[in-house]
C-alpha cells in the first residue's frame, strides 16, 4: 500500500491569500497592503497566516515595527508575481479589461505643449474618456492611485508604470521681431522662469557668456515665459522638445546650435489602479518622444 504522505496532492491556496502575500511583500508592510487592497491590517495578517500554514513555511519575519521576507518568501515571490501578471494580462486580452475613464494630472505647460497635440490620438488608442486636470504650481507629489500623473524629475518614483516623455535639452530662443533688431543675442533682454530647469547662470558657466544683463522679467511658469518670448520681450532658455512646434512654425528662432543637456525631464507615472497594462502600452506609445 502506498504511503498516504507520498500520494497526497498539493492543494492550491485561495487567490486572495496569494494576493495578500504579494501586496505585503511589494509594499513591505501589512498595513500598506491592507490600504491598497481595501482590507484591514488584521485581515491581511490572517490571510498570510493561513497561507503560511497551508504551505508549511514562514514567508515573513515579523518584528514589532517591520516585516521582511524569509528565504522561502524571497524564492516564491517572483513566481507569484509572474502568475498574477499572467492572469491579469490574459484577462485583459480575453475579456477586454481596461478603465473607461482615464484621469491625467499635469502642469498647464505640459498640458498645452505636449498633451494637447496628442490628445485625439490618445483617446483613439485607449478608447477611454479622458479627464485632464491641471496640477497646481508646486504640487509635485505623485501618489500611487487611479490618476496618471506627469511630473518633472529624475524618474525615481515607486510607480509600476513609468515613462520618460523626452530627453531634456535647453536652448536660447527669441521671437523673429527681436532677432530682426540685430546685434549679439547675449546683449538682448533676458527672461527668467522659476523651476527645476537650468537657468542663465548654468548657461553662462557652460558656454562662457556674460551673466549680464540680468533678467528683469521673471515668471513662475514655462508657458507664461514662452508667451512673453513669442511677444518679442526677451530671450528665453527653453526646453527644446516643448518649443519644436514654435520653431518649425517660425514663431521662435533658435539662437545657438549647442544645447545644454539636463538630467531631469517629464515623466508619465501610473499604477494598476489607473489603467490596465494594455492601456498603459497604448498610452506610452502615444506619449513618448
Amino acid at each position: 500500500m502506498a504511503d498516504p504522505d507520498l500520494t497526497t496532492e498539493f492543494t492550491m491556496p485561495p487567490l486572495e491569500w496569494v494576493r495578500a502575500f504579494e501586496a505585503a511583500a511589494r509594499l513591505g508592510s501589512f498595513t500598506a497592503a491592507a490600504a491598497e487592497t481595501g482590507l484591514t491590517q488584521s485581515a491581511i495578517s490572517q490571510r498570510i497566516g493561513h497561507l503560511e500554514k497551508r504551505l508549511g513555511a514562514e514567508l515573513f519575519h515579523r518584528r514589532p515595527r517591520s516585516i521582511s521576507l524569509t528565504l522561502e518568501g524571497e524564492a516564491w515571490l517572483p513566481h507569484v508575481r509572474n502568475a498574477l501578471e499572467g492572469l491579469r494580462d490574459s484577462s485583459e486580452a480575453l475579456f477586454g479589461g481596461g478603465r473607461k475613464r482615464l484621469v491625467i494630472s499635469a502642469s498647464q505647460s505640459i498640458n498645452d505643449l505636449w498633451l494637447l497635440p496628442r490628445l485625439r490620438t490618445l483617446q483613439e488608442a485607449t478608447g477611454s474618456q479622458i479627464n485632464v486636470q491641471t496640477m497646481v504650481v508646486g504640487a509635485h507629489e505623485a501618489p500611487q492611485d487611479d490618476i496618471l500623473r506627469i511630473r518633472y524629475g529624475t524618474g525615481d518614483w515607486p510607480h509600476e508604470y513609468k515613462l520618460r516623455l523626452y530627453s531634456e535639452w535647453i536652448v536660447p530662443v527669441a521671437a523673429p521681431s527681436l532677432v530682426a533688431q540685430g546685434g549679439n543675442w547675449t546683449d538682448w533682454p533676458r527672461l527668467s522662469c522659476s523651476g527645476p530647469r537650468p537657468g542663465w547662470r548654468d548657461w553662462a558657466a557652460a558656454y562662457g557668456i556674460p551673466t549680464t544683463p540680468v533678467a528683469r522679467l521673471r515668471f513662475d511658469t514655462f508657458l507664461t515665459t514662452l508667451g512673453v518670448a513669442k511677444a518679442g520681450l526677451g530671450v528665453m532658455l527653453a526646453s527644446l522638445p516643448l518649443v519644436e512646434a514654435d520653431l518649425a512654425a517660425g514663431r521662435l528662432v533658435r539662437l545657438e546650435e549647442v544645447a545644454l543637456k539636463h538630467h531631469e525631464s517629464y515623466w508619465l507615472l501610473g499604477s494598476r489602479d489607473a489603467l490596465s497594462r494594455r492601456q498603459w502600452q497604448a498610452v506610452a506609445e502615444v506619449m513618448s518622444e
